[in-house]
């Protein structure tokens, strides 16, 4: 290079990374973020280590559906983030007996069919009354999880979003991974 001209690999290096920082900081803070599954709580459909994409914006347009499975703030420790399937919705009541989920309304209970369930072990029974802004999440592999059930309802405003993507491990890449419509 002649004197006095600069390296064209460094000003087009620092045009990428500003430019690369512009695009992603507001994706990654607001649109979308990485999300690890840790332990057993939602086998068979999330398996440890899984790597997720969660979408954040979607509750912002609209409140979270029966059968997403969704990521949110742990109640007693919100340091800790948690993945679970939301399963009662605001201002339902919710029973649990005989190793099933009923919906109950106006005095009629609907059992909720969960065909993603491998066992379908729910214990302990339990009758819930939901909130205004509260939702009754519960893992699918409900032996193994902390959830609803032991600790109460779980509050609208710690929910961060929902399963959007599945990219690890690379044979089980899906969009919207274990979403659930369910048939009551």
């Amino acid at each position: 290079m002649p004197n006095g001209q600069k390296n064209p690999f460094w000003s087009d290096f620092a045009r990428f990374v500003i430019i690369s920082i512009l695009v992603i900081v507001p994706i990654r803070a607001w649109v979308a973020q990485p999300f690890i599954v840790r332990g057993a709580s939602m086998e068979p459909t999330f398996h440890d280590s899984e790597y997720l994409i969660i979408d954040e914006i979607t509750y912002e347009l609209r409140k979270p559906e029966r059968g997403e499975v969704i990521v949110f703030r742990f109640p007693e420790d919100t340091t800790k983030f948690f993945i679970k399937r939301v399963i009662g919705l605001p201002g339902e009541t919710i029973e649990i007996r005989d190793n099933k989920v009923f919906l109950i309304t106006d005095g009629e209970e609907k059992e909720l069919k969960e065909s993603y369930l491998s066992e379908p072990l729910t214990a302990p029974g339990s009758i819930t009354r939901l909130g205004e802004k509260e939702y009754l999440v519960l893992g699918d592999n409900r032996l193994f999880s902390s959830d609803s059930r032991r600790w109460g309802a779980l509050q609208e405003n710690l929910i961060i979003g929902r399963a959007w993507l599945r990219l690890w491990p690379p044979g089980r890449i899906n969009f919207l991974p274990g979403l659930n419509r369910f048939q009551i």
